[in-house]
């Protein structure tokens, strides 16, 4: 790396609608760190060239979708937890040297007990669709003790082939998987976890129905939905009495993993709280005025589940 300002970014296929500038550069500030962070828009066949780039000009980078996977191949090493998932979010660049590790588990986790006050070991997490990041999340959460995972998915053949994985590496934590539409077996695993975790794209559009029909919410139940905005999920919860909570704070925890392992230093959490929820407020309200106007939203990529 040249020149004495260090050097962060977010590489994605979007990415100009992430929100982790809003993130760092306050906790830089803060610190009175020396450093920026930008969105940098990387296509997958760029990614090599991006991996040497990175080695001369970034101290350390984030992924988001849709390369958390592709970009494996291209660091020099990663955490044992990625190697098992696959999954790749945070890369530290030590004198050339790229390693990559994964805070979306961490970021969950924290979130959840900030949100609900449940912690991950000896309880149990029904997850409402596999995609995205959710086989990152279920291994740390087996690692981390949690008693059982549970997994509802419209395929079962993708919840299966994901257990599977589970039990042969982290075998202590109880595995189930059922169909969406098994409704008996949804009501025993709704009924058996301490959090509900919608992890769908349904809600990415204001149309979206909730992946889980109004019967299976109950009171007190926790609901926590990946994706940042008000969805349908959310709202049948909120209004059938469960406590809710949405992704900004599993985001708002990735980011602050990635900045304590790139800095060594413990990040201004509440400054990057500030920041983010700040912003998010920002675009929210720059959203709806847009669509009062034109009934086209502009920020429609703000909406993306719990990626950087």
């Amino acid at each position: 790396m040249s020149g004495n300002r260090l050097k962060y970014a977010v590489i994605g296929d979007p990415v100009a609608h992430s929100l982790s500038p809003q993130l760092h550069n306050p906790a830089f500030k803060a610190l009175g760190i020396d450093a920026e962070y930008i969105a940098v828009h990387v296509r997958e066949n760029e990614l090599p060239a991006f991996a040497d780039r990175a080695r001369k000009e970034f101290a350390g980078f984030n992924i988001t979708v849709p390369h958390k996977n592709a970009i494996i191949p291209f660091l020099d090493s990663i955490s044992d937890e990625c190697r098992l998932t696959g999954s790749v979010n945070t890369v530290k660049n030590t004198n050339g040297h790229l390693h990559g590790e994964s805070t979306d588990g961490y970021g969950l986790e924290t979130a959840i007990n900030e949100e609900f006050g449940i912690p991950v070991k000896g309880n149990c997490f029904l997850f409402v669709g596999t995609g995205g990041t959710v086989k990152a999340v279920s291994f740390h959460f087996a690692a981390r003790g949690a008693e059982c995972l549970l997994f509802a998915n419209r395929t079962v053949s993708k919840s299966e082939m994901l257990v599977g994985e589970l039990e042969k590496s982290l075998p202590i934590t109880q595995y189930s998987c059922c169909s969406l539409d098994d409704r008996k077996q949804l009501d025993e695993f709704v009924f058996k976890a301490s959090v509900v975790i919608q992890c769908t794209s349904l809600g990415l559009k204001d149309e979206d129905p909730s992946p889980l029909p109004e019967k299976f919410f109950r009171p007190d139940r926790c609901c926590y939905d990946t994706i940042y905005k008000d969805t349908a999920f959310i709202k049948t919860a909120r209004r059938k009495g469960c406590r809710t909570a949405g992704g900004l704070s599993m985001l708002l925890h990735q980011g602050a993993k990635s900045f304590s392992i790139w800095t060594g230093r413990e990040p201004p959490l509440e400054v990057m709280r500030n920041s983010l929820y700040g912003e998010f407020a920002r675009r929210c309200t720059s959203n709806m005025s847009a669509h009062h106007q034109s009934s086209v939203p502009v920020i429609q990529q703000s909406n993306k589940p719990f990626h950087l």
